[in-house]
């Protein structure tokens, strides 16, 4: 062993980012979070299959897993090959997840998911147009059956459709309870259905849930509640992206729309609130005019504050060492290392990501990235 393995070795003695966390009535092992990561490798029916179930096991050494995006409906979905948690046969294929993690004494919580806009007819059930709060043409492509297609002028909900809406986010929230799920995250980020009801970008309505701030967070929290109705306040979370542009999301003054947000989930006292903190999968500090130092939002929420976005082992420890957040999350790198927890607490190499494998395909890429070799 080197000197500077010593030295690394020592510094993470110094910090509480790998000694466990208490998260209401859930104790995590450490504070290093898996995010959600999309991976289109669901079976017919949008089932998650037995690869599914070791590549989360391998990962359950993580303080908390957040599982995948999963449609809520069949409306929600926007991707080819990605789970839902809609059907009984999702909910049992979901079981066998969730119960090869607490094997492995890890704790996951699924992250509900409707897209809106970012689908196709192809998608859709009967060649439905994907719904959204306006119609508002999204810029970009999405992959269907047939390679990448050009994404569609989508269809504005109607008034009488919201509280639909609202009933499927809350039955998908019952069915993670029976699938044996920890806790839940509602997914209000990276330019999906509740991200596009909160920016002014693509909310042009002029009805209750469009037109002020408290009329665009309306939806959010509407879901929220339905939620909060079936599991307790500290098994549930939600997933902003305050700063974020993918998707073809934006908002002229994103500050006070979500400096606003939090404050009304900090009132429902929600166990965690999940930031990507600058541009998903980008820069950190996208550098426009409109944005803001998002520690406004650590400081106005009570509970457990989860950090995303390009995290390094040494960025995750200055975070807990000036308790910018609770918990860090780590996105790629949970791909290729399943034992990243490990690696990250003895300052091992990392796995190099074979981006040609990310989404779809068999166990390459998926389930065969090696553990480190012996312990130290």
């Amino acid at each position: 062993m080197s000197v500077q393995h010593n030295r690394n070795a020592d510094a993470s003695a110094l910090t509480d980012l790998f000694q466990p966390y208490t998260m209401g009535s859930l104790t995590l092992a450490n504070r290093i979070v898996m995010a959600p990561l999309t991976r289109s490798r669901a079976l017919a029916g949008d089932v998650p299959g037995p690869l599914t179930v070791t590549y989360y096991a391998q990962r359950a050494s993580a303080g908390l897993i957040v599982s995948e995006a999963s449609q809520i409906s069949p409306q929600g979905k926007g991707y080819i090959q990605t789970p839902g948690i809609y059907s009984a046969e999702q909910i049992a294929g979901w079981k066998q997840v969730t119960d090869a993690v607490h094997a492995k004494g890890g704790k996951i919580v699924i992250q509900l998911w409707h897209v809106g806009r970012i689908s196709h007819p192809a998608l859709q059930e009967g060649g439905a147009l994907p719904v959204a709060p306006s119609a508002v043409t999204p810029q970009g492509r999405v992959f269907t059956g047939k390679g990448e297609e050009d994404m569609v002028t989508p269809r504005a909900l109607e008034l009488a459709e919201l509280p639909g809406i609202v009933a499927d986010y809350q039955r998908a929230a019952q069915n993670a309870k029976a699938a044996g799920f920890d806790g839940v995250e509602i997914h209000a980020a990276n330019g999906y259905l509740l991200d596009q009801f909160l920016r002014d970008k693509t909310n042009l309505r002029a009805d209750a849930y469009g037109g002020s701030i408290e009329n665009r967070t309306r939806l959010l929290l509407e879901v929220t509640d339905a939620v909060l109705e079936v599991w307790e306040k500290a098994r549930v979370g939600v997933r902003l992206s305050p700063l974020s542009t993918v998707s073809d999301i934006d908002d002229s003054n994103p500050e006070p729309l979500f400096t606003h947000v939090v404050r009304e989930l900090a009132r429902r006292d929600i166990g965690f609130l999940h930031v990507i903190e600058g541009m998903t999968g980008g820069p950190r500090t996208p550098g426009r005019p409109t944005d803001f130092d998002l520690d406004k939002l650590r400081r106005l929420f009570p509970n457990t504050y989860i950090a995303n976005n390009g995290y390094t082992r040494e960025m995750a420890i200055e975070a807990r060492t000036s308790n910018r957040a609770d918990l860090i999350a780590f996105g790629k790198d949970f791909i290729s290392n399943p034992d990243l927890v490990e690696r990250l607490r003895r300052n091992a190499p990392l796995n190099a990501l074979d981006a040609a494998t990310l989404y779809g395909g068999d166990a390459h890429g998926y389930t065969d990235y090696p553990f480190l070799d012996t312990p130290a």
